[in-house]
């Protein structure tokens, strides 16, 4: 490290007490060369058979096709034609930045990403339709079937769909899909993904960068459906939209348990040429609940049928659990799970891989993250500014694991903070520091990408609270926002703002702990829970497992005993905060990333840095009973 002036020391030690990381002048962050790190699971990725898993394990269908592999793809100028010819060929759905895209290259707001494929549905039925699906594309996108535009979507982490049966010739159909992306010369939701990566920004991603797949339907057919449970009422409540319902067509809704029925229900659809939406709400009776220890799932079958035979069925599941502020017995507000109070802890997880990037290589890593996560003791996980793929959403619902799930933030970076001697959540800094002044239109993207989020995840009962900001990235109109996604789905948690600037809204006060500041201490609430919303950042580098010698974590340790005293003391100290009124934190971080060494993996997730079973042991002390 080089030496500092005495005046950057100070800005150094005020940004370490704020948890912002600050970088070492001329210190930056390269893309890693082709293949420099892997995690072990890219040499299973295959050409002819990426991703190939069911991409929606809610409302599954058995008539569809995967759309990943080997695309055309080129870089042309945002104002040029479709390409004549293309550049080459990527593998997708990994981003184009991506070394398992097999072309690793950087585009600009200047360029736009155009894909090409054929693919042939087959022989339809008069009654059949064609859905092209696409997991998330980054940012904008532009989709074409023969030549004739389908359809446009904005966004980067929804996922979207045409019905593309008017543009089918029959037998080998061209799709192609021009993407562009602005990354941080925009103020699109983007998470960390920024030009000139370093510190806590990381490689951009972008283009397409989830499965992309088709299904072939009945006219008539279940367009999407929520799932709602009340544990107090013993019900589950199913709200369908349905495409294309005659007069006449019924709905049947099953639901089971391991395989045995539970409840069955019949019940008539109105007459609606476009789409008709019904409720139903069924009978759970005593009802297996859903907890981390205990991840029961039941399992929902909805039919449509026409003159006893099936039009369209499709297969979900839902976990029956609830989630609420309330009193403790000692008359303390905490979050509580199913009425009891569940301390929740978890690590902060960025969702970064070194190989693909925003992409898992393959299904088994997404899978084995979750796994780690509980294995290590983990009941709760917080998904950092990204939107992960439907499966690993699947993966905590059926493993037990509370999510967490932040809005990626945009608008641009950290708000440098001066020197100050009061709490960075207390009066000063929102005295100091307003909501930030968005556009109509930015103020417009925003909503529409964070509506998507919460509507695309709704099914997925394992997530239990909405984080609509992090710190004060893009944070504007914050308790108008914050109301606004509880409107959206009362059925969760609304957090305030996690770290820095609170406004007194929210359902938590959400505090960023680093360093000393995790001593202090802290008033309780009348009206809402405490929590951590990070704390931790404890390094330590493993060798042969780094992504660059150029690392950096907030307290560093030279080896395993050290970190695993440090993380024990640590863990004492939440375990008092939890004692006095604390009802969650989280550590800051799952894995390390790119120069980011703070994980409890590494990288590349070969290396448990403490082993998963020591950590388990020391974070058993956060769930024994309150005293």
């Amino acid at each position: 490290m080089k030496s500092m002036k005495p005046t950057s020391t100070l800005k150094l030690a005020a940004l370490l007490l704020l948890g912002v990381p600050v970088l070492v002048p001329g210190q930056t962050n390269p893309p890693p060369a082709p293949a420099s790190m892997q995690t072990a699971w890219a040499k299973q990725v295959k050409a002819g058979k990426v991703l190939p898993e069911y991409p929606r394990p809610q409302m599954t269908r058995k008539s569809w096709g995967n759309l990943n592999g080997k695309w055309d793809y080129a870089i042309a100028p945002t104002n040029a034609a479709a390409p004549a010819t293309f550049a080459g060929q990527i593998l997708v759905p990994f981003p184009i930045e991506s070394g398992l895209s097999g072309v690793q290259k950087r585009v600009t707001a200047g360029d736009a990403l155009w894909y090409q494929r054929t693919f042939s549905v087959g022989k339809l039925k008069s009654d059949q339709r064609v859905l092209l699906h696409f997991g998330a594309a980054d940012w904008a996108t532009t989709v074409m079937v023969n030549g004739q535009e389908v359809g446009r979507h904005q966004g980067g982490y929804a996922a979207f769909s045409f019905d593309v049966t008017p543009f089918l010739k029959g037998g080998r159909e061209v799709l192609t899909v021009r993407v562009w992306d602005p990354t941080n010369d925009g103020d699109q939701p983007r998470g960390k993904q920024v030009k000139n990566p370093r510190g806590i920004y990381y490689t951009p991603v972008s283009g397409l960068w989830q499965t992309v797949w088709y299904e072939v339907v009945s006219a008539t057919h279940v367009q999407s459906y929520q799932i709602a449970t009340d544990i107090d009422a013993g019900t589950v409540t199913v709200v369908p939209a349905i495409e294309g319902a005659v007069t006449g067509d019924t709905l049947k809704v099953k639901v089971s348990f391991q395989k045995k029925p539970v409840t069955a229900l019949e019940i008539p659809l109105a007459d609606a040429k476009v789409q008709a939406t019904t409720r139903v709400t069924l009978r759970v009776p005593a009802a297996k609940l859903w907890s981390p220890d205990s991840p029961n799932l039941y399992d929902l079958q909805l039919t449509i049928v026409r003159q006893g035979k099936t039009v369209d069925e499709v297969g979900g599941y839902f976990g029956m659990r609830k989630i609420e502020v309330a009193k403790d017995a000692r008359g303390t507000l905490r979050m509580l799970l199913n009425h009891q109070p569940v301390f929740q802890y978890g690590p902060l997880d960025q969702g970064f891989w070194p190989d693909g990037i925003y992409t898992a290589p393959t299904d088994a890593a997404l899978l084995s993250d979750v796994k780690a996560m509980k294995a290590m003791g983990f009941n709760m996980v917080r998904k950092h500014v990204k939107v992960e793929p439907d499966r690993w959403y699947y993966y905590c619902d059926q493993q037990g694991l509370i999510v967490w799930q932040d809005m990626p933030s945009g608008f641009g970076e950290i708000v440098p903070v001066r020197d100050h001697n009061h709490s960075i959540e207390g009066s000063w800094l929102a005295e100091h520091y307003p909501d930030v002044q968005r556009s109509a239109a930015s103020e417009q993207q925003f909503r529409a990408e964070l509506s998507e989020m919460v509507r695309q995840l709704q099914t997925h009962h394992s997530i239990c609270v909405w984080v609509p900001f992090n710190e004060s990235w893009g944070q504007f109109k914050t308790d108008e926002i914050l109301s606004w996604v509880k409107q959206l789905d009362p059925t969760r948690l609304v957090d305030g703002p996690s770290g820095w600037i609170d406004r007194g809204s929210g359902e938590m006060h959400d505090y960023h702990l680093y360093d000393a500041r995790l001593d202090q201490s802290f008033p309780l609430e009348t009206n809402r829970a405490l929590v951590i919303g990070e704390f931790g950042g404890l390094g330590y580098p493993v060798q042969g497992h780094l992504y660059s010698t150029k690392s950096w974590s907030y307290k560093g340790s030279k080896t395993p005993e050290e970190l695993a005293a440090a993380y024990g003391q640590l863990i004492g100290r939440v375990q008092q905060l939890r004692d006095r009124g604390f009802s969650a934190a989280v550590y800051t971080q799952l894995t390390d990333v790119e120069t980011e060494i703070n994980g409890l993996l590494t990288y590349d997730r070969a290396v448990f840095k403490l082993p998963a079973a020591t950590l388990k042991q020391i974070h058993a002390q956060l769930y024994t009973p309150l005293p």
